[in-house]
């Protein structure tokens, strides 16, 4: 069995786990009548938005597919195909269970907090499991394809091509999914919010308010099919462009090595995903009934397993992993390409992948776990009023860039000068890896969230929504954790793509002199607009929140005014009118901002090509024509925008998602009783700060992450288009 055939029986396995362990979570009980209309009422407005969701991305995925067709040819058009449709379809899965799971964990709560919280994680990792699996399978049974028997060389330029268009529809669907979800359940939570508690004092989760049903719909379309589709793309992205920068980079290895060397981070996510399933089984809680321990026991667990696999993983697949891979070819040493490494080299680089997934986790729970100093201090500044609160907010989410900017340079550096660029790829895949199990305690979040509400809505014993809310605080900090997983991961990512980059651009154009000095105007514009990007994204994605939102506070308070039964308890709202409403304003606001980062690279370079052709020099110093030199600055701003994106892109997105997730649980850490509780006003701050905290966290920065992938990968498209892609 070759290692690509052993990766597509791991990645099997995976979406044998997912199908399995799904059965048994819908083989729990439901609960009672009242506990299950309230589910089929969230279930119902989860697979209305998400079927008008993709609706509407299909027709945006046709024309790209076309142009795809038109300018690369058949095969990067069915491999974009192919990671567009398993991206949809991770999201649409993991949704599926997250909604049915929600309340078989409110009637597992009701026997004992273990039940609760293992029901919930085993949802979790359902959405987990077939992220990787179908990634997996995704890369692996594509490259097998094409590299079979008798098939096309590894590095062939249709098999870079295809794995390219792989990774660019899992992260175009990926960003649509993405920010829609985001929109959709920030607009209604804040509205909920802002009429609910603020205006009328009630709790969260009253079932008189009309958008609490939608908040929980948003709850499953935001922060698990959104999640899924992210990290489903962050992870086919990693791996492919993984084995892209092999074979871009490694020009002068022979078929055999090279082969073997382009498997590997094949093999890697495979053994990662059988220790991921391990992990599963050893979330238990332990005498301190601590429920982040026991998450945390499943982590450790599959990060300590993944050690010895990754080795002898390694050794299986390079054989001698003292011996010195040299894959200098023609162009020599391309984008910084270490000329030589051996197999323990990139194990190494590897494990220091591993340390970043486990500081990055450790960082971002620091910043937003309420046991810490940051999120504590965001309470204390409540006391003082609504401003106070705000502003201790917005400097904890910038002082929560540091750290994790730190541990990533310090990854980039010690990872490049044991093995070059190609040593950063390999240390990104070891971080990716364990997607399965980082997914699983994400996905944990919205299941344990819409428990709660559950509960609440359908008058539960208190003891049971005591239980719930301990999951469920636990569970804001396993998605904020999720997300800085993913958005380090991005800029590891998207540094490789980089290389990639700029290796494609001296293959492909190697008579073009591009200058990448800052002597050179154009790319401090390519600089300048680049790292405009994500800030110009990231204020579309707020503003969308913010008039979705509206929509929805003027929904509630009209029904508020017309239906006097409504807080009275005598009628029902009308909760199908509000997720209607909250459906269409999401769809509307998710197109421009997701085609923001897909368009930038191709008019960047279009415009700056004609500029510059239009005020050539007189004397074209090593050009032939103005168009040549027009067509060098192009190539140099575009390089120069990505830098910027992934600069500017890293420090928005680390920024909002830690700062808002340290917003939302302040606010918890007041409820549970400190600084005067539920009611007082330090809590009324609190919530502002909240409400500013939600759209940061789960709209606008984590959709920053799949928005710095795109923008490289559509420059790598681009490359191949004008070079003439293949067929």
């Amino acid at each position: 069995m070759t290692i690509v055939q052993i990766a597509i029986v791991c990645g099997v396995i995976a979406v044998l786990y997912g199908i399995l362990t799904s059965m048994q979570v819908l083989k729990a009980p439901a609960g009672n009548e009242k506990m299950q209309s309230i589910a089929a009422a969230i279930q119902e407005g989860a697979k209305a938005y998400l079927g008008r969701q993709y609706r509407t991305i299909a027709i945006v995925g046709v024309i790209v597919a076309v142009v795809l067709y038109f300018s690369l040819g058949t095969l990067s058009t069915v491999g974009f195909l192919i990671g567009a449709v398993l991206s949809g379809a991770a999201g649409f899965v993991g949704m599926h269970i997250s909604v049915r799971a929600n309340v078989r964990t409110a009637e597992a709560a009701r026997g004992s907090l273990q039940g609760g919280l293992t029901l919930a994680f085993r949802s979790g990792a359902i959405t987990g499991m077939l992220v990787a699996g179908l990634g997996l399978l995704s890369i692996a049974v594509l490259f097998w394809a094409l590299t079979g028997p008798g098939g096309l060389a590894p590095n062939s330029r249709k098999v870079i091509e295809a794995l390219t268009a792989l990774a660019f529809g899992a992260s175009l669907i990926s960003i649509f999914a993405r920010l829609g979800g985001g929109i959709f359940t920030k607009a209604a939570d804040v509205g909920a919010d802002l009429v609910g508690k603020v205006e009328a004092g009630i709790p969260e989760d009253d079932p008189r308010n009309p958008a609490v049903i939608a908040d929980n719909v948003g709850d499953n379309v935001g922060d698990c099919a959104g999640m899924a589709a992210d990290l489903f793309e962050t992870y086919v992205v990693t791996l492919g462009l993984t084995m892209v920068s092999v074979a871009l980079l490694m020009p002068g290895l022979e078929a055999g090595p090279l082969l073997a060397l382009m498997s590997l981070p094949l093999i890697i996510g495979g053994v990662c995903i059988i220790t991921s399933i391990a992990g599963t089984y050893a979330v238990r809680l332990g005498a301190s009934q601590s429920i982040m321990g026991a998450l945390y026991k499943g982590f450790w667990t599959t990060a300590v397993l993944s050690i010895p696999l990754i080795y002898f993983a390694t050794q299986y697949t390079l054989g001698d992993l003292n011996a010195v891979i040299n894959g200098a070819g023609p162009l020599g040493d391309l984008a910084g390409a270490a000329p030589s490494f051996t197999g323990m080299d990139l194990f190494w680089c590897m494990m220091i992948g591993l340390a970043v997934t486990a500081l990055l986790v450790w960082i971002t729970e620091y910043y937003t776990g309420t046991n810490y100093r940051p999120v504590k201090s965001i309470a204390k500044a409540s006391v003082t009023g609504h401003g106070t609160n705000v502003i201790q907010g917005l400097a904890i989410s910038l002082e929560s860039t540091a750290l994790p900017t730190l541990v990533i340079v310090a990854a980039v550096i010690a990872t490049y000068q044991i093995a070059g660029i190609i040593g950063v790829a390999f240390a990104a895949t070891s971080l990716l890896a364990l997607a399965g199990m980082v997914v699983a305690l994400d996905a944990y979040g919205p299941v344990t969230d819409n428990a709660g509400g559950i509960a609440e809505m359908a008058g539960l014993e208190d003891e049971v929504r005591v239980k719930t809310d301990a999951l469920d605080a636990v569970g804001n900090t396993t998605k904020a954790v999720t997300k800085g997983y993913a958005i380090g991961s991005a800029a590891l990512a998207a540094l490789v793509l980089f290389g990639a980059y700029t290796t494609d651009l001296k293959e492909f154009f190697p008579d073009v002199p591009v200058d990448f000095s800052l002597s050179n105007p154009y790319v401090i514009v390519g600089l300048l607009l680049g790292a405009l990007l994500p800030y110009l994204f990231g204020a579309m994605g707020m503003t969308a929140v913010g008039r979705a939102a509206g929509s929805v506070v003027e929904d509630v308070r009209d029904q508020f005014a017309k239906n006097k039964g409504i807080m009275e308890g005598t009628s029902k709202p009308d909760y199908a009118r509000t997720v209607d409403i909250v459906t269409k304003a999401a769809i509307k606001e998710m197109i421009i901002p997701s085609l923001l980062p897909v368009l930038a690279p191709v008019v960047v370079f279009f415009v700056i090509s004609w500029v510059a052709a239009f005020g050539a020099p007189a004397d074209l110093i090593d050009f032939a024509d103005a168009d040549a030199y027009g067509r060098a600055q192009g190539f140099a701003a575009v390089g120069a925008l990505l830098l910027g994106v992934i600069v500017s892109g890293l420090f928005v997105a680390i920024s909002m998602t830690s700062g808002g997730g340290a917003w939302d649980n302040a606010k918890k850490y007041i409820e549970d009783g400190n600084h005067g509780g539920k009611g007082s006003d330090a809590h009324k701050a609190a919530v502002t700060g909240d409400t500013v905290g939600d759209p940061y966290k789960d709209t606008a920065g984590p959709a920053v992450n799949p928005m710095i992938k795109i923008t490289n990968i559509v420059a790598l498209l681009l490359l191949a288009a004008l070079a003439g892609g293949g067929a």
